[in-house]
């Protein structure tokens, strides 16, 4: 039976016949499916693009489980995550719940229960109470689409811009060091040159030369901070 609706699923798991048995049942039932053999590329894949669900392996090369689904909430991504362990004691379980993942379940595992446990979480996530705008004065992120606006205004961001403005959304009208910015642009590896100065410029050109008042504050010597504007 097919679903309703193709849903995009992000698997990050590094044994090939776990993820070869995954691929096998849920292309047939009409997923999209994108894949990750390690904990690096996994981050990378959720945080460039946006999926209904992250399927996450506890044990992974480069980055572990855990730690991916900490940085991911870090940053405000809040994609429903089920977490995969072949490890069943309470320590286990509560870690993973306790950083932020959705739901967890146990190797080895029935394919329908696993399909399942992806439909309850998304439908959980999508309910009442979740989370689905920032706003800050008259400015609105969309955390779903990631759409922003301002004064009803679309403002049109590259990826660099959106993470960073909802870095600092998050905060607001508190400020944010310009080392806790450029981890959320580049978790694994900072750039030598200074990219994040650029990435500042192309985001206040977008935010606030459209408009009388601006919203991206400079904090010298810490980082900078946004603060709603007056008319909101």
């Amino acid at each position: 039976m097919h679903t309703e609706k193709s849903l995009s699923i992000l698997l990050v798991e590094d044994s090939q016949q776990v993820a070869e048995t995954i691929f096998d049942y849920f292309e047939e039932e009409q997923y999209e499916l994108d894949y990750a053999a390690n904990g690096i590329m996994g981050l990378q894949l959720a945080c460039a693009n946006r999926y209904d669900c992250i399927i996450l392996d506890i044990m992974l090369p480069g980055l572990d489980g855990i730690e991916i689904c900490k940085r991911l909430r870090a940053h405000g991504n809040n994609t429903p995550i089920i977490m995969l362990t072949a490890r069943d004691t309470q320590q286990d379980m509560l870690g993973g719940l306790n950083c932020g993942a959705d739901d967890y379940i146990i190797k080895p595992f029935d394919l329908m229960l696993l399909e399942a446990r992806i439909k309850a979480v998304i439908r959980r996530t999508q309910g009442i109470g979740f989370k689905t705008q920032l706003i800050v004065g008259s400015l609105m992120i969309d955390l779903n689409t990631r759409e922003v606006s301002r004064a009803g205004q679309s403002i049109k961001l590259n990826p660099s811009g959106y993470k960073i403005l909802l870095a600092l959304a998050k905060q607001s009208p508190n400020p944010v060091t310009r080392e806790a910015i450029e981890h959320a642009l580049w978790p694994d590896d900072v750039p030598d040159q200074d990219l994040l100065r650029r990435h500042i410029y192309q985001l206040r050109k977008a935010l606030d030369k459209p408009f009388e008042q601006d919203m991206l504050i400079t904090m010298p010597k810490f980082g900078y901070k946004l603060i709603a504007d007056e008319n909101s």
